[in-house]
C-alpha cells in the first residue's frame, strides 16, 4: 500500500495516531469505519439489551397501533402480526449484529466484502438515506409532542416553543453522534431506565379509556392487508435497524457468546415495542377519534387522554424516548456516509448528518400537513432496496467461514475487490422487482410504484393486493437466496487468500 493509500485508510479510520484503549465517555471516539483494534475489544453482549431497548421504547410504539389497524385488519390479526413482524425483523438485526462481533467493524464497512469496497458506495448511500430519515422523523416528532404538551398545559405551544424544542433535541441527538459510542451506550441505559418506568406509569394512567366492545367489534381483513400490516410492521422496525446492528457489536471480543449477541440484541429491541403495540391496539380500537389524531400527531395525541398532572413527565418520557432511537441513527447514519466515500472525521460526518436533520425536521414540523403519509410512503420506498441489501448481506455472512480481512474492507485492491457485479445485480434486481409490487399513495412522486401488480394478475394498483407490499419480502427473498446461489465462488475464493499477518 502506497503512502497515500495510508493516508486515506487513516481517514478512513476517523483520524490519524487514534490511541487504543477505553476512553471517557465524554471524549470524542475518533474509530470511524475501521476495524476495532484488539486492544479495545470489551464489553459483553448484554449490554447490548440497553442501547437496543433505549431506541425502542418510544411512546411511538403505542401509536403504531393505529397505523395497524389503519390496513382494515381485526384487532387479533393487527396482535398476530405485530408480534411476528416486529420479533422476525429485530432477529435480522440480531444477525447482522453478529457479523459485528466477527468482523469488529460497522455494518457498511462489513458490507464491502458481498459489494466490494467501491460497489458498496450504493448501499451505503441507501443506509445513509434511511437512517438520516429515521433521525429527522424522531426528531420531528419530539418537537411536535412538546408543543402539543405545551398547548394542552395551556402554555404557548406555538413557533417560539417548537423552535426551542427543535433546538434543544438536535442539540442532544448531534451531541451523542459526535461522542460516540461510550456516551451512547451510557446515555442509552439511563434512557431505558426512566422512559421504562414513566412508560409504565402512562399505561396505568389511561388503562380506563380502553373499550373491549369496541375493539371485539372491529372486523377483520383478508390475507393481502394482513400480509401489508406484516410488512409494514417489520420495515417500521428491524429492516429500519439492520443496516446498522453491527455498529454496536463492534467493540465486543470475538470470544463473546455468539448466541448471547443475537439474543441480546433481538431481545433488547423487541421488548419494549411488542409491549407498546399491544397496548396501543387496545387504545386505538377504542377510540375512533383518537386513532385518527394518532395520524396527525403521533405522539402529541397520546397527551389528550391524561391528566394535566402528568403531561410533563409525559413529555420527558416522549422526548427521551425519541432521542435515543434518533442517537443511534445519526451515529450509525455518520459511519455510512463515510462508507460512501467521504474522507473526513466520523464525528464531522455525525455533524453534517445533524444539520440535514434540523433542516428535515424544520419542512416536517412547519410545512407537513399530515405525518402518517409521508412516514408510510418513506419507510416501504426505503425498505425495498434495504431488505434486498439485507438478504444479501446475511447470505454472505452465512457462506462465510473465515474472519474478515480488515485490511482489505479499506483497500479496493485487496481480497474483496472494487466492484462485485452480482451483488449490484441482485440489489438492483430486488429493488426494480420489489418497487413494482408495492404501492404508495401518500405522495404524486410514488405513483409510479406497483407496475407488476397488473402483468402479474395481482389486480392493478388498485385491487386486493395493491397494499400487500408484496415487494418488500420478494426483495429479501431474491437477495438472500440470489447469494446463496451465485456467491458461494466468490466466497470460497476470497478465503483462500491467507489473512495478513
Amino acid at each position: 500500500m502506497s503512502a497515500n493509500d495510508r493516508t486515506h485508510a487513516q481517514t478512513d479510520a476517523g483520524l490519524p495516531g487514534a490511541s487504543p484503549g477505553i476512553r471517557p465517555v465524554f471524549e470524542v471516539e475518533l474509530n470511524g469505519i475501521n476495524a476495532i483494534d484488539r486492544a479495545e475489544h470489551r464489553g459483553r453482549p448484554r449490554e447490548l439489551f440497553w442501547p437496543w431497548f433505549a431506541a425502542n421504547v418510544s411512546v411511538l410504539g403505542i401509536s403504531y397501533g393505529s397505523f395497524l389497524l389503519g390496513f382494515g385488519i381485526s384487532f387479533w390479526q393487527a396482535t398476530i402480526v405485530g408480534l411476528v413482524g416486529i420479533v422476525l425483523s429485530f432477529a435480522l438485526c440480531g444477525f447482522v449484529a453478529l457479523a459485528g462481533k466477527r468482523g469488529h467493524a460497522p455494518t457498511m464497512t462489513l458490507s464491502r466484502a458481498a459489494f466490494g469496497v467501491d460497489g458498496n458506495r450504493v448501499p451505503s448511500a441507501l443506509s445513509w438515506l434511511l437512517t438520516v430519515g429515521w433521525e429527522t422523523v424522531l426528531a420531528s416528532l419530539a418537537v411536535l409532542a412538546t408543543a402539543t404538551v405545551f398547548t394542552e398545559l395551556g402554555w404557548d405551544g406555538g413557533v417560539l416553543t417548537q423552535v426551542v424544542a427543535l433546538v434543544v433535541v438536535a442539540g442532544l441527538i448531534v451531541a451523542g453522534g459526535v461522542f460516540g459510542f461510550d456516551l451512547i451506550m451510557r446515555l442509552q441505559k439511563w434512557i431505558t431506565i426512566v422512559t421504562g418506568l414513566l412508560t409504565v406509569v402512562y399505561v396505568f394512567l389511561v388503562v380506563d379509556h380502553i373499550d373491549f366492545g369496541a375493539i371485539a367489534a372491529i372486523p377483520g381483513g383478508d390475507v393481502p392487508h394482513v400480509i401489508g400490516a406484516l410488512v409494514f410492521m417489520m420495515t417500521g422496525f428491524g429492516l429500519g435497524w439492520v443496516q446498522a446492528a453491527a455498529d454496536y457489536s463492534r467493540y465486543l471480543p470475538r470470544s463473546a457468546s455468539s448466541r448471547g449477541v443475537v439474543g441480546w440484541t433481538a431481545l433488547g429491541a423487541s421488548l419494549a415495542p411488542v409491549v407498546l403495540l399491544l397496548f396501543g391496539l387496545l387504545l386505538a380500537g377504542s377510540s375512533t377519534d383518537l386513532s385518527a389524531a394518532i395520524a396527525v400527531d403521533p405522539i402529541g395525541a397520546l397527551t389528550t387522554i391524561l391528566p394535566v398532572w402528568f403531561l410533563v413527565p409525559f413529555a420527558l418520557v416522549a422526548v427521551l424516548g425519541l432521542i435515543g432511537g434518533a442517537v443511534l441513527d445519526i451515529y450509525s447514519s455518520g459511519l455510512a456516509l463515510l462508507t460512501t466515500g467521504l474522507r473526513v472525521p466520523r464525528f464531522v460526518a455525525a455533524g453534517i448528518d445533524g444539520v440535514i436533520m434540523v433542516l428535515g425536521a424544520i419542512y416536517v414540523v412547519f410545512f407537513a400537513g399530515s405525518f402518517l403519509g409521508p412516514f408510510q410512503g418513506f419507510l416501504i420506498t426505503l425498505g425495498v432496496p434495504v431488505a434486498a441489501w439485507c438478504g444479501i448481506f446475511l447470505a454472505d455472512f452465512a457462506l462465510r467461514r473465515s474472519d474478515y480481512d480488515a485490511g482489505a474492507l479499506l483497500d479496493p485492491r485487496g481480497r474483496y475487490g472494487s466492484v462485485r457485479v452480482g451483488a449490484l445485480a441482485l440489489l438492483g434486481l430486488g429493488s426494480v422487482v420489489g418497487w413494482g409490487l408495492v404501492t404508495n399513495g401518500f405522495a404524486d412522486w410514488l405513483a409510479w410504484q406497483g407496475y407488476l401488480l397488473g402483468p402479474l394478475g395481482l389486480g392493478g394498483r388498485t385491487g386486493d393486493w395493491a397494499f400487500a407490499n408484496l415487494g418488500v419480502l420478494v426483495a429479501l427473498a431474491i437477495g438472500f437466496c440470489g447469494t446463496l446461489l451465485i456467491g458461494h465462488g466468490a466466497v470460497r475464493a476470497q478465503e483462500q487468500q491467507p489473512l495478513p499477518r
